[in-house]
């Protein structure tokens, strides 16, 4: 079996290529079909996915079995202003990708976001539930779900959020940094959504193309909470000497406007492959503890 694996360097390709590497996860051991794979790894300068002819070549060339398109463009705020780039990457890779997937008949796996919603709400989301992004990133995002269902036929499209891992800048490494070096965080309390430890949606993208199981998928660590209480728990966890109070988003003047509400509900994992996300806090305290040792 051949994998290709775009946006190697991000936190999740590295997440993907340490588990592969290995074997096993935190929830687990691999399908041993793994162990005998050849994956390719490529980052941008190796293939811009915004460009057609570049991404239909490369694929036909290679002739993998499964592709994972971890490429992304995640600055949400520079989205806002840099919408043409984000939108070459977000929705245009993505169709790219979707066409080379079919014209070999690989199957795609599409990584995407809660930013596809809109934020109003007290019901996590479900796989069937209307999207209607408030910012430009949800809308690229969206857009590139989009082609993906309309060019490809072997699909799963993964929406996460609030993710976070070993490799490369996440939320859980700013605060843990913010905490030794202030003593006092301000956090935002009014954004409701689940962290994700990206060992756990590793683990799950993984299981997804042994099956032919294609659709949306939401893949989230279990359970919510605000911003601010999620950086209640790593300072907790991690035993630091800082103090966290809650804030309002208004404060922080962003570009982009951020979803008040954008917790997911994994039915559809349930329904298929079994979900085995773990608590968010158990997760985290996992992750945590990894930093400690």
């Amino acid at each position: 079996m051949k994998i290709l694996i775009t946006g190697a360097g991000g936190q999740l390709a590295s997440q993907l290529r340490s588990i592969l590497e290995s074997g096993k996860s935190e929830l687990g051991a691999l399908d041993k079909i793994y162990s005998g794979s050849e994956i390719k790894y490529v980052t941008r300068e190796e293939l811009d996915i915004s460009r057609i002819n570049d991404v239909i070549d490369f694929v036909r060339e290679y002739e993998p079995d499964i592709i994972i398109n971890c490429a992304a463009y995640t600055n949400v705020d520079k989205c806002e202003t840099d919408f043409e780039n984000a939108f070459k990457v977000n929705s245009i890779g993505s169709r790219n990708l979707a066409i080379a997937a079919e014209n070999v008949k690989a199957k795609l796996i599409h990584i995407s976001t809660d930013y596809v919603f809109g934020g109003k709400g007290s019901i996590p989301f479900r796989e069937y539930d209307l999207p209607a992004p408030v910012s430009v990133y949800g809308k690229t995002k969206l857009l590139g779900e989009q082609y993906v269902r309309e060019n490809c036929s072997r699909y799963f499209i993964v929406r996460t959020a609030w993710l976070y891992g070993l490799y490369g800048k996440n939320f859980v490494y700013t605060i843990l940094k913010a905490a030794k070096e202030k003593g006092h965080l301000d956090v935002v309390n009014d954004q409701r959504g689940n962290p994700t430890n990206a060992e756990d949606l590793a683990y799950h993208i993984l299981k997804l193309p042994l099956t032919n199981e294609y659709g949306i998928y939401h893949c989230t660590g279990k359970g919510e909470c605000s911003w601010y209480d999620f950086a209640s728990k790593i300072v907790e966890y991690a035993g630091i000497a800082c103090s966290v109070s809650p804030m309002t988003s208004e404060k922080l003047n962003r570009a982009a406007k951020r979803p008040e509400f954008s917790s997911l509900d994994n039915m559809m994992l349930r329904c298929t492959v079994g979900d085995d996300m773990r608590q968010w806090q158990d997760a985290l305290k996992s992750f945590i503890e990894k930093q400690l040792n």
